[in-house]
């Protein structure tokens, strides 16, 4: 009998030949197994039926641990047998099927740690071990089928020892394409911050020794640059924030150990899982009573992001240091991708990094590390990045086309949805420049061609001056493709239907901008979407606020608030004595009574992110906005240890929530209670304000199911409030899991509302 097999999902790059080979030959069955042009995975057996059965069992069975098998294909053949054993064959660069993928970048395996680590190992002490279970992935190849001479590991021919090792089946190196020893890969360097190599026998060591010191210093790792510095001592982290222009955005820190990371931070089982997975994402851990690391790596925040070393370069920074962490923070101008070449990291970290730690392995696609953080059980994405793009979010049913979405403009990825997988692309960021816009095009092009996808529609968002807006427009246009605009906060909501598979929800969106259908700024919603219906429906929203000074308001959240507090009280006093954090001090001030006085040409928004920022700025908690969410960010660790010292009712108008009485009430209570319990009672008003005209609505439609998305989804305070207001009331809760509830997830949304939802 003879079988002729078709594989598709993560099949390439996780040991799913060697696998094959082996299973085969363990039934007795000869033929071959060979990668496929388009990520897939050819097989031929031949051999009784009983055997075949068998094989195809244990195919799916006992497949690889980083392997996913999507679809298997088979196709009776006839003739006779013709092959005496079983083979891998050289790959074919034929493309047949679409849909498959290569894996993530994966973190270095226990097996591979070990050799490091053991003298008698030929790659004792080599930066860059890895087998068919772990090592780079996504950031290495250029073109498939993923074979060596299509990675930047081509540059590097093997040695006799490897290449034994490469075609021996009962090695688990066998047919692993970045297999490399000291003798023939890649290698690592020291130099000063103009380039000179240091000449040094220990290059990485003798980096953790001068991190250990005090020196900054930028490393190259798999997918892009990282800068790092001691998390104890004050002066390189000061230099780090001047050179980095961030005054207060937190640092990422690695940390050596599980057990080095308690001695600082809290680690419940589920973080601790998410920090050792094969993923090694950053996770955002609270910081605990013990805690001593500089206030310059996290500041004004109850938590902090750590992640575990992933690849044996990391683990040997820490040999012969004592520090327990060290920062190891994404080098990157701002607003500007990852670094990830020499010359571009030596021209635009020099003036930033005192020693830069080089190795000669080619990055082929830039990746930022990924973070989440983790509510109750539940793990949060934050950004969905390395250790998990490209791999695809598996949905239920199958789209009719294939559909990209590009996303919004900040903290960006693009989205490939084809049939029933979404390929989600690495963290983008901040399309705001050509350089970033140029990285969102190639990525999103690197995705379609990795996938064999055929493009029908190109999904972007409503805003008219968006950068994604104007890039959907021109691929459109030059490629025939069907050009679809999704409302965003709509986009949000349509993510959490498909990721939970639900055909009906009242969604809550909070975050901090969107474009209305309106035309005016929007971002706390609340929104009826089915699937039944052409579009969704505005059912409720925060209270409309007055923005003064437009985007200065969203900087300087003083502004914002002297507009809230300035529908009712005489606020001229309260801001002169708070000018000094205005950029213009009490000209400045001025000119905004004024403007509030006049009222005119002022915008409005139902901005949840804003109303935080407001309250953060009358507690005094934070006067402008540095990076993204800080003022609410910093609110939410305020509140985190705080109680409903006001207890007030939410009061709503017809469908809208007030927010301007409770910032009055926050404001008459200062020194009356703690900031800790008047950060918590803003929250608490809003969350349950939300919560309850969503199940008012809810119970009105007859829908079942409430949701919550949006950046505010994020805030663990905000949620469990929510949660348990919703569930009080028999309804299901909803929020993401697999997908980023931040903007990072909205070409998710963008794509399942072209691909699935009705337009």
């Amino acid at each position: 009998m003879r079988v002729k097999i078709n594989v598709a999902g993560i099949v390439q790059g996780v040991g799913f030949r060697p696998f094959t080979c082996r299973i085969a030959v363990k039934n007795g069955l000869t033929g071959y197994v060979r990668n496929r042009g388009d990520a897939g995975v050819e097989i031929l057996i031949e051999g009784n039926a009983q055997s075949i059965q068998n094989f195809l069992c244990e195919l799916q069975e006992e497949k690889p641990l980083l392997a996913q098998i999507h679809d298997i294909i088979t196709t009776t053949l006839d003739g006779k047998n013709e092959h005496k054993e079983f083979t891998i064959y050289r790959s074919s660069e034929e493309i047949e099927l679409s849909g498959s993928v290569i894996p993530p970048d994966i973190a270095i395996c226990d097996k591979c740690l070990n050799e490091l680590r053991d003298p008698k190992d030929p790659r004792y002490e080599y930066f860059f071990i890895t087998c068919t279970k772990c090592g780079p992935r996504f950031t290495i190849i250029e073109r498939l089928p993923y074979d060596r001479k299509n990675t930047t590991m081509r540059e590097f021919p093997l040695c006799d020892y490897c290449q034994q090792e490469y075609t021996d089946p009962l090695n688990r190196r066998f047919h692993a394409q970045t297999v490399a020893c000291p003798k023939c890969g890649p290698k690592v360097y020291l130099t000063t911050k103009n380039g000179e190599q240091i000449q040094q026998e220990d290059p990485v060591r003798e980096a953790g020794r001068l991190l250990s010191e005090g020196a900054i210093l930028a490393i190259k790792g798999y997918g892009g640059f990282h800068v790092a510095a001691s998390v104890t001592k004050e002066k390189p982290l000061q230099a780090l924030r001047k050179a980095k222009h961030r005054r207060a955005k937190p640092f990422a820190i690695m940390v050596r150990s599980i057990k080095a990371a308690k001695s600082f931070v809290e680690v419940t089982s589920k973080e601790k899982a998410l920090l050792s997975s094969y993923a090694r994402p950053i996770v955002l851990l609270n910081k605990n009573s013990q805690y001593n690391l500089s206030s310059l790596v996290s500041p004004g925040l109850h938590n902090i992001g750590i992640m575990l070393p992933y690849t044996g370069l990391h683990y040997m920074l820490f040999d012969r240091v004592d520090d327990e962490a060290f920062v190891m923070t994404s080098a990157n101008p701002p607003n500007q991708p990852i670094v990830k070449d020499k010359d571009e990291a030596l021209k635009t970290l020099g003036s930033i990094a005192d020693y830069f730690l080089f190795h000669n392995r080619n990055i082929a696609y830039r990746c930022d590390d990924s973070v989440l953080r983790v509510h109750g059980t539940r793990p949060s994405f934050i950004r969905r990045s390395r250790g998990y793009a490209p791999a695809p979010i598996m949905l239920r049913e199958k789209a009719k086309r294939c559909v990209i979405g590009l996303g919004g403009e900040l903290n960006n990825t693009s989205c490939v949805l084809l049939q029933n997988k979404a390929f989600i692309s690495q963290h983008i960021g901040d399309v705001e420049n050509i350089e970033t816009r140029a990285f969102l095009k190639e990525a999103t092009n690197h995705l379609i061609r990795l996938t064999n996808s055929r493009v029908d529609a190109v999904v972007c968002d409503l805003h008219p001056k968006f950068t994604t807006t104007a890039l959907a427009q021109k691929l459109a246009s030059e490629n025939g493709w069907e050009l679809i605009k999704v409302q965003h906060h709509y986009a949000h909501v349509a993510a959490l239907m498909m990721e939970h598979a639900v055909d009906e929800l009242v969604g809550i969106v909070c975050d901090g901008y969107g474009y209305g259908t309106d035309g005016e700024a929007w971002g706390g919603e609340i929104l009826l979407c089915t699937r039944k219906s052409v579009k969704f429906k505005r059912i409720a929203h925060l209270e409309r606020q007055p923005l003064l000074g437009g985007d200065l308001a969203t900087r300087y959240p003083l502004r914002i608030a002297a507009g809230i507090l300035g529908k009712k009280v005489n606020v001229e006093g309260w801001l002169l004595k708070h000018s000094q954090h205005l950029p213009y001090g009490e000209t400045e001030a001025k000119l905004i009574l004024n403007q509030l006085q006049k009222g005119v040409g002022v915008i409005e928004t139902t901005s949840c992110g804003r109303f935080l920022d407001a309250v953060a700025a009358i507690l005094g908690i934070c006067y402008e906005r540095t990076y993204e969410g800080e003022p609410a960010m910093k609110l939410e660790s305020a509140a985190i240890n705080g109680k409903d010292a006001l207890s007030m009712k939410p009061l709503t108008s017809g469908n809208v929530l007030n927010t301007t009485k409770m910032l009055h009430a926050l404001f008459e209570n200062i020194g009356k209670a703690s900031m800790a319990d008047l950060a918590y009672s803003a929250h608490a008003y809003l969350a349950m304000g939300l919560a309850s005209l969503a199940v008012e609505k809810a119970s009105e439609t007859g829908v079942k199911t409430v949701g919550f998305s949006g950046g505010a989804a994020c805030n663990q305070i905000l949620a469990a409030i929510m949660r348990q207001t919703v569930e009080d009331a028999g309804l299901k809760f909803l929020v993401h899991e697999a997908v980023p509830a931040g903007d990072g997830g909205i070409s998710f949304g963008q794509a399942v509302a072209g691909g699935f939802f009705q337009f």
